[in-house]
């Protein structure tokens, strides 16, 4: 199931989604200095500055040492690869368009951040002795597409099936897709937490940012508030 983009017109503001495209440059613009360090450097120079130093380590937030806090907002801007940019900021351009309208850019950015955090901090938690650097904008992701949840129950995105050898592209309703990954997510989680396992893949940021999506409603432009409240489409 690959999601490929909301089939909804914005409300507020204009067509061009404004601080989506903006965080997605910066991201890539991170990875592409990042690829230019690793190339440039020696491997001990590249995991000291990039991964120590910007990525998010349990050990080190709860030690106050290294970037400490501030590393849990530095890692959402840090990917490792091409696949993994790539993942992120696709899913950032399927839900984050209709959510950013709802907010106000800015509003977005702050919406966006700290739903990161939120994510860091669950993260942090439930990997407290861990000593593996947590990168990646996905806490921030889940954040919004919990966000767009919220506040399009009944928004379709066209979807990609792939069931047989021929291609299914249904409008399926959000609610069924946000729950499918959330769902893969608690397994994971579970699993994890069962046979105290480590994850290349940070399954409790995934959580933490998806729960964090009540956050919203302190970044949503009035009307657009207003318009939750009386129950009607935001």
């Amino acid at each position: 199931m690959f999601p490929l983009n909301d089939t909804e017109p914005n409300r507020y503001g204009g067509s061009l989604p404004v601080m989506t495209l903006a965080i997605i440059f910066v991201n890539a613009l991170v990875l592409y200095i990042d690829d230019r360090v690793w190339e440039t450097t020696n491997v001990a120079f590249y995991v000291l500055l990039f991964r120590r130093a910007f990525g998010s380590i349990p050990q080190m937030i709860l030690g106050q040492t290294g970037g400490g806090a501030l590393s849990s907002l530095t890692a959402m801007f840090l990917h490792g690869d091409i696949l993994h940019l790539s993942g992120n900021m696709y899913a950032l351009w399927v839900f984050g368009r209709r959510v950013e309208d709802a907010c106000g850019a800015w509003r977005f950015l702050g919406f966006y951040l700290a739903s990161g955090l939120c994510a860091d901090i669950i993260s942090t938690l439930f990997r407290y002795n861990s000593s593996i650097p947590s990168i990646g904008a996905s806490g921030a992701l889940f954040g919004v597409m919990g966000a767009y949840l919220l506040l399009f129950p009944g928004g379709k995105i066209r979807t990609l099936i792939l069931l047989g050898p021929v291609p299914l592209l249904p409008k399926l309703q959000a609610f069924w897709i946000v729950f499918y990954f959330l769902f893969l997510q608690l397994i994971a989680a579970y699993r994890l937490l069962i046979y105290q396992m480590e994850s290349r893949v940070d399954y409790w940021a995934h959580l933490g940012g998806f729960f964090s999506c009540f956050l919203v409603f302190f970044f949503l432009r009035r009307e657009a508030f207003a318009r939750y409240l009386s129950k009607t489409p935001v």
